[in-house]
């Protein structure tokens, strides 16, 4: 009975991108100017509210602290993630340049891939890799969708997420803290692979440091 209902959220393989979808636009100058950053994909604002239908609201996946998550559609068919951060949200230009420079740093199977970002006059935006089936609370709390969650498939998920949680930690070149690590922060793709997403409150420590400064509180 389990196997009649995983094919209903496997999905066909992910296209690769189109480097018509990043232009020497304004978004590109207003990153950074530096050589550090000029070849980090950078998308064009046309194209992001072209891809996502204006932010339309059927395309919205999900809204946090810092902003809204919506699906989008490129030109070549490519399916993506956006993160809108909230223009009234605390974080600012250099906030948000800081987390684009981690999250480009991060190489693993266990976290989800950012594909690039957007900055242009009051916007800023992330774009990840778009995961078809969403969210571990998802199934979780899905009566149909749980039965896809049998006792060895849940424990290749939590080995997956200690895997992603291990390279933050130790074996990274930064060392990550994510401080809101909860089931709806955990993604799944199209095999149920589970990645860590959401490094919006992750915070660096420096490599002789064995303690993180919580005094700020964060949470959902």
């Amino acid at each position: 009975m389990l196997t009649s209902y995983v094919p209903c959220f496997m999905t066909g393989k992910r296209q690769s991108s189109d480097s018509s979808n990043f232009e020497d636009s304004p978004s590109r100058r207003e990153f950074d100017g530096s050589k550090r950053n000029s070849s980090f994909p950078v998308f064009d604002l046309r194209t992001i509210i072209a891809a996502t239908d204006n932010f339309s609201a059927a395309n919205e996946l999900g809204k946090g602290g810092f902003g809204s998550v919506y699906k989008g559609l490129l030109q070549n068919r490519m399916e993506i993630a956006v993160k809108r951060l909230s223009k009234y949200s605390g974080q600012g230009v250099e906030e948000f340049k800081n987390e684009v420079a981690l999250i480009a740093k991060l190489q693993h199977r266990n976290l989800v891939r950012i594909l690039g970002c957007c900055i242009q006059g009051e916007e800023k935006m992330l774009v990840y890799e778009y995961l078809p089936n969403k969210s571990l609370d998802s199934f979780i709390f899905d009566e149909t969708k749980r039965l896809c969650l049998d006792w060895g498939k849940r424990f290749e998920i939590i080995c997956g997420i200690a895997r992603g949680i291990l390279y933050l930690h130790q074996d990274s070149r930064l060392r990550i803290i994510h401080r809101d690590l909860k089931a709806s922060n955990i993604l799944l793709d199209n095999t149920l692979n589970p990645k860590i997403s959401d490094f919006g409150m992750a915070r660096i420590v420096g490599g002789d440091q064995i303690e993180v400064n919580t005094n700020r509180v964060v949470g959902t």
